[in-house]
């Protein structure tokens, strides 16, 4: 396998990184669908001849010439959604070492996930400016988004199995999709990382898989562990300190977390330094031979099409992590005794979001939700979270999805949407939840 001299020579520049992180601003999201938006969870290019090709692409985005490399499962069916997995290098990495694997060659492609996948899903591998993720302005968050959009117009995926992962700057750049594109990217697994690229955002849910070396000389593990700690937080996950191997041990201890359904939050800590290749019983870094493909991949492909898998349970191990899938089953959808709704927005160009929290202001708990509200004139949703939405303009239904079927007194909901405007980006004016009016706060 190629050498990870991510920092090597240039670690000034990463210490440069830490010292001056890129600040994100609020740019363009992708204009793509993601997760729980019913009808729109298969990308625009499902059912088309495809132009795009195995290879480099391409592409200009914010003004600049940028490339990446692509790979289309062998046998492509433009009639199946397929998972889309971002790979990004390291410092001093590129492209092409992502693609092939380097030295451990295709075992070892894309992080492992090639051979993992099995044709199963596309892979991207974008080459950053210098060979890094300085993400200047939030750049790089949009060439990501730049890309989705033209893989998603032509190639048929599903956007609600959208995944990043990448070591060392690669991390951090994947952390940064992780606060600043929570709604777009279903989970992102992050090697040996440190926030380098920027967090813009970083309030939102995400499943997160953080895997980082004890010994970790270039980025101490520190602040690894911090990285983890935001999505511990936003994920709701029940706060402990999970256990990591003695040095010495040449092991690891994979710890799944306790959170909120549909959001897991796995750590797991190596006997070793700054690699994203490490093997038990070794001081090796080798991709053909590594643990974490494997538990990179269970940790993605747990995820199924437009629904959230619920970790339930707390399990660590040294090899294994062990986790329980629950599903809420809603009958019916029941009249509430009282709701309350609030809606912000923010809005930008010709986009804008909209969070809105429901809460259940009645006596008796909702089992099973569907609110309605009429968007004003001009407005489409694009893509959403927590919900699946139909229509897209007019008079939407958000329905509850799997796993948040279930509101208790006094207790609420979050959910979401992207949507394009022409110039009108109010509120709707009133809310309905199973057919009763809401109070909007």
């Amino acid at each position: 396998m190629s050498r990870y001299r991510l920092f090597g020579p240039a670690a000034v520049l990463v210490a440069g990184a830490l010292a001056a992180t890129a600040v994100l601003a609020g740019v363009g999201a992708a204009s793509s669908s993601t997760a729980q938006v019913g009808t729109l969870a298969t990308s625009a290019g499902c059912g088309k001849a495809p132009t795009l090709r195995s290879g480099t692409q391409n592409i200009t985005t914010s003004g600049k010439n940028r490339q990446y490399i692509l790979r289309i499962p062998d046998g492509y069916d433009n009639t199946r959604p397929y998972r889309l997995i971002f790979g990004f290098h390291w410092l001093g990495g590129t492209m092409n070492d992502v693609a092939t694997g380097g030295s451990s060659g295709a075992s070892w492609a894309y992080y492992g996930m090639q051979q993992q996948s099995n044709n199963s899903a596309i892979l991207v591998a974008p080459q950053g400016f210098s060979n890094g993720w300085a993400n200047s302005g939030g750049e790089d968050v949009v060439f990501t988004d730049d890309i989705l959009k033209r893989i998603e117009s032509d190639l048929c995926v599903d956007t609600s199995l959208r995944f990043a992962m990448g070591f060392s700057y690669g991390g951090g750049m994947s952390y940064s999709l992780a606060c600043s594109r929570a709604n777009v990217f279903r989970a992102v697994v992050v090697y040996s990382g440190a926030q380098l690229s920027g967090c813009a955002g970083g309030t939102q849910p995400i499943a997160y898989f953080g895997i980082h070396g004890i010994s970790d000389n270039v980025l101490n593990i520190s602040q690894g562990r911090a990285l983890r700690d935001t999505f511990v937080r936003n994920n709701g996950c029940a706060a402990q300190s999970p256990r990591e191997p003695s040095s010495g041990s040449r092991t690891h201890i994979t710890t799944a977390y306790s959170c909120r359904a549909g959001y897991p939050v796995q750590w797991a800590a190596f006997d070793g330094g700054h690699t994203p290749g490490p093997v038990d019983g070794c001081s090796c870094d080798d991709g053909t031979r590594t643990w974490t493909k494997g538990e990179a991949w269970k940790f993605i492909s747990q995820f199924e099409g437009g629904t959230s898998p619920t970790s339930t349970t707390t399990s660590t191990t040294t090899t294994t992590t062990t986790t329980t899938t629950t599903t809420t089953t809603t009958t019916g959808n029941p009249p509430g005794d009282g709701c309350k709704v609030t809606d912000t927005i923010n809005a930008w160009n010709n986009g804008l979001t909209s969070e809105i929290v429901v809460t259940n202001t009645g006596s008796t708990a909702i089992s099973g939700w569907s609110l309605v509200f009429t968007l004003p004139g001009g407005q489409t949703i694009t893509s959403g979270w927590n919900a699946s939405y139909s229509p897209t303009s007019g008079q939407v239904t958000a329905r509850n999805v799997s796993y948040n079927g279930e509101i208790a007194p006094n207790g609420s909901v979050s959910i979401g949407f992207q949507a394009t405007h022409t110039g009108n980006t109010g509120k709707p004016t009133s809310f309905t939840l199973n057919g009763a009016a809401c109070t909007i706060a």
